[in-house]
């Protein structure tokens, strides 16, 4: 059997040791949303990987809407990244950050004082979320987004990108997946305006496209990806007939931006709807930049899919919680250990620094 995965890649001017990608994990250990030492030791000890995909990180103080989830628009939060990307550096690999504004899917009391709620439209999610504050919590009905608002947001994912830059990361990922604030103006679960951000797939991806141009402006095209998530059902996402034509849409103007990568998200192998086939083909052969697939990956459906050219880099999630040193396991055939799910959004080193 080949064994592509361990082969050198190239990734715009970057030269990847392996084909290994660390999915974005949230695992919420930034205390007071700053990255810390503890969090430093996470990555490096991951650094087997050819590029890492840090957790989702807010470019605004009103993205944060989580608990304890690191941010990248301030000067105390960059140089808190800066000990991580020269961590990760050190012991030889690639580091991404994954920009991720949650929109509504947020809570007032996981905010600092004075931001508020987001969305496209005035509709909570259904369900509740935690909160360190007070516990388990509804979700609040978002402010539905002005001109203003909207031209803030794109902004600061451009200004965060720029910081993220001169932390020392390699590049940036907008997280235009799994029902975060970009991924709520594609879907018309979420986005209901009859203005230019709404209504017809031409609006619907704008702001996708206005985020990626102006990230872009900042930082150039060969340090820009993005992560999608078609027929997603996360965070009350629903697919609409229209989808494979917003997303063929959307990777014809990433296009023309340069983009490096596309990540397509797939998480049947947990239970959500599958993405079709002959839609992530249709994809991969339009994009003209770099495909990383991900969901539910083994080291044999990895090879396969890298032989058939189904892709270029496969990215490895839950098995990098509980594996530190997934990459030496896979190559050498050892067992994986079993990741302890109680631990994954809990502060401390408990079943995330000690496996």
């Amino acid at each position: 059997m080949s064994n592509t995965l361990f082969t050198p890649a190239q990734l715009g001017d970057l030269a990847l040791k392996n084909r290994v990608v660390m999915a974005p994990l949230t695992r919420s250990r930034a205390i007071g949303n700053i990255p810390n030492a503890l969090m430093a030791q996470y990555y490096r000890q991951r650094a087997e990987a050819g590029l890492i995909i840090t957790e989702g990180t807010s470019p605004s103080p009103n993205g944060l809407g989580y608990s304890r989830i690191p941010g990248l628009f301030n000067e105390e939060q960059a140089q808190g990244w800066q000990h991580i990307t020269d961590s990760v550096h050190q012991a030889g690999s690639k580091i991404f950050v994954q920009l991720m504004h949650t929109g509504r899917v947020s809570h007032p009391a996981n905010l600092p004082a004075g931001s508020r709620v987001l969305a496209p439209s005035a509709i909570a999610v259904p369900g509740e979320l935690w909160t360190d504050a007070i516990g388990m919590q509804s979700y609040p009905v978002p402010v539905e987004m002005s001109e203003a608002d909207i031209a803030q947001s794109i902004a600061d994912y451009a200004a965060s990108a720029k910081m993220g830059i001169q932390a020392g990361f390699d590049g940036v990922e907008l997280h235009a997946a799994n029902g975060y604030l970009i991924d709520q103006f594609l879907n018309t679960a979420s986005n209901q305006r009859n203005d230019r951000w709404g209504g017809s797939v031409e609006n619907r991806i704008r702001f996708a496209v206005e985020v990626a141009r102006a990230t872009v402006a900042a930082i150039g095209a060969g340090r820009v990806g993005m992560r999608i998530s078609p027929y997603g059902v996360f965070n009350a996402m629903t697919p609409d007939a229209e989808m494979d034509a917003l997303y063929l849409s959307l990777i014809e103007e990433l296009n023309t931006l340069g983009l490096l990568y596309i990540h397509v998200v797939d998480h049947s192998s947990m239970g959500a709807p599958e993405v079709s086939a002959v839609l992530k083909a249709k994809i991969r052969a339009a994009f003209k930049g770099k495909y990383i697939l991900s969901g539910g990956y083994d080291l044999t459906r990895a090879n396969a899919d890298l032989e058939a050219e189904r892709g270029d880099l496969v990215a490895f999630g839950r098995p990098f919680i509980s594996n530190p040193d997934l990459v030496d396991k896979l190559k050498s055939g050892r067992e994986l250990v079993a990741p302890d799910a109680t631990t994954f959004y809990t502060p401390g080193e408990k079943g995330y620094t000690d496996y």
